[in-house]
C-alpha cells in the first residue's frame, strides 16, 4: 500500500506518529485493532493494497438545541472513531462489511437517487454521501472496505456523522485526490442523513466531526456557518472530560426532539421570524403573556433557554481562550442547569417513571459539588450525561457511577486534533 497520509496529518507523518496523535495514550490498543481489521480486510476480499481511513465522534460542550435555530455551538472531535481500510473498485459498485453485521452492504452507485427501501440504513449513508460528492461536482466510483466503530450508536457522540464523514473521506481519497475540504464532508454527511436516511438533523455534528480538535460555529447562516478552532487542552487544567452512558431507550423520543425547535420556531413567528436568532431574552420577556398564550408555557421556556444558551457559547470560548477554567465550568453549571429547568430534555415525558439521565446529573452534582460541572449531552431524553471531574477524584466517580448505571458506563474522552483523516499505512 502507498505511504503518505491524507489531509490534517502532513506528509512526512508515519503510521505510528498519526496513531500517538489520534489516540495518545492507547496506541498499542489501537494499532492491534488496525491490525484486527486488515486481517479481515484480507480474509474477505483478498490481498492488495488497502487503504486506512479514520473518522471520530464528536462531544457538544456547549450549545445545547441551538443550532436548529440558527444559533451558536461548541464542540469537539473525540478519541473514539469509526475506522476502515479500503480499496477502489473496477466498477460502481461500493461493498463494505461492518463488524457486528453478518451481511455486507452493497450499493450501486450507478444510481444516486434516493431509495425509500434502504431509509434509516447504512447503505442509504454510502449512495447519499456519494450523491452529495456527485452533486458537488465532484467524481465517484465504487470502492470495497471492511469497516469497525467505537462510536456505537445511541452513545451520545453521533455515531452516525461519524459514518457519513468517513464515506465522504474515502471517496474523496479514492476518487477525489483527497482534496475535498473537510467543511464540504460535513455538508455532504447532513445531506446524506437528511435526504436518504431520512433524518432532519442540524450540521453541527458532522462539523464537528469533519474538523479535528474543539470548534466553535455560528450557524447564523446555516448555509455558509461562521467557525473557528480553539486551542485548550482540558487535561492540562487537571479535569478529565468524560461521558456517562444512564441507559434509557431512544424508542418512542421523536416527538420529544422534534418539539424543542417546534416550540422555539413557534415563539420565533409571533416575533415575524423564522428562527429565535436576533431575539434577546428582554424582548421575549416583554411578549411573555403573548407566549404564553399563544405557545405555551413550556415554549417560553425553551426560549428563554436559547436566548441564554446562545449567549453563553462566546462566554465559554472566553474563558477557554483566556486560561480560565473555573469561569468555564461555572458556564457549563449554567448550561446543565438552563437545559434542566427551562429547556426540559433530561426526562422524556411519556415515561416519567424513567429518570436515568436526572439521576446521573444529580449524583454527579453532589458528589462533584463545585469542583467540577456536569450537564445533559447532546440531545438528551435518554442517553448520556457529560462531566468535567478533577483528575484525583476520578476513580471515585466512576465507581459511584458504575454502582448505578452498570460497569462500563462511564467513558473519558479525549479532544482528538485531527478530523476524518487517511492514515499512512504502516
Amino acid at each position: 500500500m502507498p505511504k503518505g497520509a491524507g489531509k490534517g496529518v502532513g506528509p512526512q507523518r508515519t503510521f505510528d506518529d498519526t496513531i500517538a496523535e489520534l489516540y495518545g495514550g492507547a496506541e498499542d490498543v489501537q494499532r492491534k485493532r488496525w491490525e484486527r481489521l486488515a486481517r479481515t480486510a484480507t480474509e474477505t476480499y483478498g490481498s492488495g493494497d488497502w487503504r486506512l481511513f479514520s473518522s471520530p465522534g464528536r462531544t457538544e460542550l456547549g450549545g445545547n438545541h441551538t443550532d436548529h435555530n440558527h444559533g451558536r455551538v461548541l464542540c469537539a472531535s473525540i478519541q473514539l472513531d469509526s475506522i476502515a481500510c479500503v480499496r477502489p473498485r473496477g466498477d460502481n459498485a461500493a461493498v463494505v462489511r461492518s463488524e457486528g453485521w453478518d451481511a455486507p452492504f452493497i450499493v450501486d452507485l450507478s444510481s444516486l437517487a434516493p431509495v425509500s427501501a434502504e431509509r434509516g440504513t447504512t447503505a442509504a449513508l454510502i449512495r447519499g454521501v456519494a450523491a452529495g460528492l456527485a452533486k458537488s461536482g465532484r467524481p465517484v466510483g465504487g470502492f470495497e472496505a471492511c469497516m469497525s466503530s467505537t462510536v456505537f450508536p445511541g452513545s451520545g457522540l453521533s455515531s452516525s456523522a461519524s459514518v457519513e464523514v468517513l464515506f465522504g473521506a474515502i471517496l474523496s481519497g479514492l476518487h477525489a485526490g483527497g482534496k475535498v475540504p473537510w467543511v464540504d464532508l460535513a455538508k455532504i454527511g447532513q445531506y446524506a442523513e437528511n435526504i436518504f436516511f431520512g433524518k432532519p438533523c442540524g450540521l453541527m455534528d458532522q462539523m464537528a466531526c469533519a474538523s479535528g480538535g474543539i470548534i466553535t460555529i455560528d450557524f447564523a447562516d446555516p448555509a455558509r456557518p461562521g467557525w473557528r478552532r480553539i486551542d485548550y487542552d482540558f487535561a492540562r487544567s487537571g479535569f478529565e472530560l468524560a461521558v456517562v452512558n444512564t441507559g434509557g431507550s431512544h424508542a418512542d423520543l421523536t416527538g420529544d426532539y422534534a418539539a424543542i425547535p417546534s416550540e422555539m420556531k413557534a415563539v420565533a413567528r409571533l416575533f415575524g421570524r423564522e428562527t429565535l436568532r436576533g431575539i434577546d431574552e428582554g424582548r421575549i420577556l416583554a411578549k411573555a403573556p403573548l407566549i404564553r398564550e399563544e405557545c405555551g408555557d413550556r415554549a417560553l421556556l425553551r426560549a428563554l433557554h436559547f436566548a441564554d444558551e446562545n449567549e453563553r457559547v462566546p462566554a465559554m470560548v472566553e474563558a477557554l481562550e483566556s486560561g480560565r477554567p473555573k469561569r468555564y465550568l461555572k458556564l457549563v453549571r449554567a448550561s446543565g442547569a438552563s437545559s434542566r429547568g427551562m429547556l426540559q430534555n433530561v426526562t422524556a415525558g411519556h415515561d416519567p417513571g424513567e429518570q436515568g439521565m436526572a439521576l446521573g446529573i444529580s449524583l454527579s452534582e453532589r458528589f462533584l459539588g463545585r469542583d467540577g460541572a456536569v450537564r445533559v449531552h447532546g440531545g438528551g431524553f435518554a442517553g448520556t450525561i457529560q462531566a468535567y471531574v478533577p483528575r484525583g477524584r476520578m476513580a471515585g466517580w466512576t465507581t459511584l457511577m458504575e454502582s448505578v448505571f452498570g460497569r462500563g458506563c462511564v467513558t473519558p474522552l479525549r479532544i482528538r486534533p485531527v478530523g476524518a483523516v487517511e492514515i499512512p499505512h504502516p
